[in-house]
């Protein structure tokens, strides 16, 4: 294990990252459309990924303990104090980028699902005050009344 093999790591982690950032603005662009038939698969396909960035996630902590040990860190060292530890000046400059571009994806990331999780609970809100309105005022066609009678107000004539 070496740092090589962490950058590799890294740079999987990051694809993956990339990946979901892209899937949830996927899912953005689908509830603002108000296109809730894909939302499902948009979802399942968000769920996926996240289950490749967790082990993404867990071979990179694999492979950082081993590098931080070999550096004469803690196994659980974060990337950062590895990063910092690391003597060679152009290993230094690659983990930093790596740590540089992981924070800012994640931080896009935080702030999309920020975001669609607001964008759903609107509309969720907006389906609840839609129905509960329903259920208070509703309309019927009553064939015996002509010309702007009096009708029992229901949105479903149920005696078809």
């Amino acid at each position: 294990m070496s740092l090589n093999s962490l950058t590799a790591r890294l740079w999987r982690e990051r694809e993956l990252l990339d990946l979901l950032e892209f899937k949830m603005e996927e899912q953005q662009l689908l509830l603002v459309a108000g296109k809730t038939q894909w939302l499902d698969r948009a979802t399942q396909e968000i769920d996926t990924v996240v289950e490749k960035v967790s082990t993404a996630s867990l071979a990179r902590a694999v492979e950082s303990a081993e590098v931080a040990a070999s550096l004469g860190l803690d196994s659980d060292a974060p990337l950062g104090r590895i990063t910092a530890a690391t003597a060679d000046l152009a290993w230094r400059e690659v983990l930093e980028n790596h740590l540089t571009a992981l924070r800012s994806t994640a931080e896009r990331i935080s702030a999309l699902k920020e975001t669609n999780t607001a964008i759903l609970r609107g509309a969720r809100r907006a389906t609840q005050e839609t129905l509960a309105s329903l259920d208070s005022a509703t309309y019927t066609y009553d064939p015996q009344r002509r010309g702007g009678a009096e009708a029992s107000p229901r949105l479903l004539d149920t005696e078809l």
